[in-house]
């Protein structure tokens, strides 16, 4: 970490300084991370690239905002100062106050409660901060991560699913066409059309899951013939998928608008009824249900564990062999392309969820030997390779979309192997190492091999975000104004809150430079515009996954901000670090809408703002 120049602490090294115990109610930035991220997909542990060890770093340096640059503590009304002078509290200073402050390290402090404490004793274990083995080895930053955590508070607040599951009477009466649930000014069946047509535009396009002739078909019969289905003329999988596609089109436009989700709700448990049929089918009915509701979990929370369901599609697809290109040797070229595209959709769903949650990934870039999907629209003749690529015109086709994104996840998943895995802790390791051995020995360090490949590690990825970001489709096809990935400025957003993944403190790289503190610091302000821009355009995505990435660069924002090693009161007056972070707080308030949570964090981000403007004001 780049230490500030005059504003560090130097009475008393890190070691030896003496620490109170934390209220179990003071909230903290990785607390909150912790809720959300555990919340929206699993339980229990968050691995490196989660974050959580960098809200903890990100806390630690706001002892920079301080008077006495004692720990900055958040309460639920007012910023409470904690001094770290041992003389102060003997003498019944401002030490003896009611405070908290935690570790001055990276991770030694345990979760207890809703607050960030110390786990069975006000004294907690030292660590040097700037050995990389101790600020992200697993037993030391992580070691509290698999303790159980609350349920409560919910993202969505006091809701129980058993509150908003609907009665099974209820979805025995639901027939088609279903009821237009929302004010819309439309009739049943066009709410319907409104739905399809929003669901292939947006989710279709992140996840081709859904081959929209074969579903378009038993749409039209079912619009027809409203008693095919209860005659059982329809399977249970073209059922499931109907209702799953109303579902997940529907939530997905309540995620965009901020609407009800009780439509969504009430179709997604009408599809729950035809799930198990559906599964016991044959193994792709069962990756189609399974990846369905992964993607409908993914903008609705009150859906299914995704975390639990992207490894079970995972394990049948790996049973199916997709990930292997000898699979698809004898299959009609239709068949082959619909397969790679469910496959790949549960390669992405693998990415997304596994790197929210630091955890490893269920499918293993090492194991996949299949090329991608074809970009070749449904619509287009699919009897063989070469019409394919006959049928490739200028225009982009809508199938290029999810195709970059995939390589985004690509790229994504890279920088989860290289930066944050152990293998990239290791590789730190030996160079601090290395580095200490050579001060001993009374040599001159040198600039090492491992930290040249290090470097170059940084600069590789660096340069695929780029490439990715110049590569983008275009034109972008033009179905819906409200679809976010239909944007430039959504691909902005993500290659700026990648670029903010790599440079921050990481395994790979636990000690910052002033240069990457500066990436890190335009990476991060960029990515929040972005994200603000697409708010002002009516296409942010009001979900859990968006609202983790905002959280996780308005912290980055933080931390490169407070951690310059310029006065920092010069650096607020040179950058828009605080008019960027007031950005951060217009969307936190709007995610609070529909999460409790943000409410919390709009609320934290707001008194470090505030904390900017004296310190601004001042200096």
């Amino acid at each position: 970490m780049v230490r500030p120049e005059s504003q560090t602490p130097t009475a008393a090294p890190i070691q030896s300084q003496v620490h109170a115990q934390m209220p179990v109610d003071t909230p903290s930035f990785a607390q909150e991370l912790k809720e959300l991220t555990l919340e929206a997909t699993a339980e229990r542990h968050l691995g490196s690239s989660s974050g959580l060890a960098f809200a903890k770093l990100t806390q630690m340096i706001l002892c920079r905002l301080t008077p006495d640059k004692a720990d900055f503590v958040f309460t639920n009304d007012t910023t409470v100062v904690a001094s770290r002078s041992v003389n102060s509290q003997a003498e019944g200073g401002p030490g003896n106050r009611q405070t908290a402050t935690h570790a001055n390290t990276a991770g030694t402090a345990a979760i207890a409660g809703n607050g960030f404490g110390y786990a069975g004793s006000i004294e907690p274990t030292m660590m040097d901060f700037n050995s990389p083995s101790d600020l992200f080895n697993n037993s030391s930053v992580l070691n509290s991560l698999s303790d159980s955590i609350s349920v409560y508070p919910l993202l969505f607040g006091d809701v129980f699913l058993s509150d908003i599951m609907e009665p099974a009477a209820s979805l025995a009466n639901l027939a088609w066409p279903p009821p237009a649930m929302c004010d819309d000014g439309v009739g049943d069946e066009e709410h319907v059309s409104l739905l399809v047509d929003f669901y292939f535009a947006h989710s279709n396009t992140l996840y081709p899951i859904v081959e929209r002739r074969a579903f378009m078909a038993t749409l039209s019969q079912m619009q027809s013939d409203p008693a095919c289905a209860a005659a059982g003329a329809l399977s249970p999988v073209d059922l499931f998928r109907v209702w799953m596609v109303l579902a997940i089109g529907s939530t997905a436009f309540s995620s965009v608008s901020l609407a009800d989700e009780s439509e969504p709700m009430l179709y997604y448990n009408k599809a729950l009824q035809h799930a198990e049929e559906a599964l016991a089918m044959n193994e792709m009915a069962a990756l189609e249900v399974l990846t369905l509701q992964v993607s409908y979990s993914f903008f609705n929370q009150l859906g299914p564990n995704t975390w639990f369901l992207v490894g079970m599609a995972a394990r049948v697809a790996l049973g199916c062999g997709l990930h292997t290109a000898s699979t698809y040797d004898k299959l009609p070229i239709d068949v082959a392309e619909q397969r790679k595209r469910i496959f790949f959709s549960i390669y992405m769903m693998d990415r997304v969820a596994s790197i929210a949650l630091g955890r490893p990934f269920a499918l293993h870039d090492d194991d996949i030997d299949v090329e991608p999907f074809s970009a070749a629209d449904d619509h287009m003749p699919s009897t063989s390779a070469m019409s394919i690529e006959n049928n490739l015109t200028l225009q982009p086709s809508l199938l290029s979309v999810p195709l970059h994104i995939l390589a985004l996840r690509q790229i994504a998943s890279r920088i989860a192997r290289q930066v944050y895995s152990p293998s990239a802790s290791r590789v730190a390791t030996a160079a601090a190492a290395a580095a200490e051995k050579a001060a001993c020995s009374g040599q001159t360090p040198t600039a090492s091999d491992s930290a040249t490949s290090r470097e170059a590690i940084l600069t590789s990825l660096h340069q695929e975000l780029v490439d990715w970001r110049r590569t983008m489709p275009f034109p972008l096809p033009d179905l819906d104004s409200r679809v976010p990935h239909l944007s430039s400025t959504w691909y902005d957003f993500n290659y700026y809150t990648h670029l903010a993944s790599l440079y921050r403190p990481s395994p790979l790289f636990p000690v910052m430079d002033a240069q990457r503190v500066k990436i890190l610091a335009n990476a991060a302000a960029m990515a929040l515009r972005h994200a603000f821009s697409l708010h002002q355009q009516q296409r942010l995505a009001y979900n859990w996954l968006n609202f983790l990435s905002i959280f996780t660069v308005s912290l980055s924002l933080i931390y490169a901000t407070t951690a310059q090693p310029s006065n920092l009161a010069a650096v607020l007056r040179q950058t828009r670090a605080i008019d960027d972070l007031g950005l951060a707080v217009e969307l936190f308030e709007k995610f609070g809408i529909k999460f409790a949570a943000a409410r919390k964090i709009r609320s934290m981000v707001s008194e470090i703002v505030a904390r900017y403007r004296d310190v601004r004001g001042s200096g």
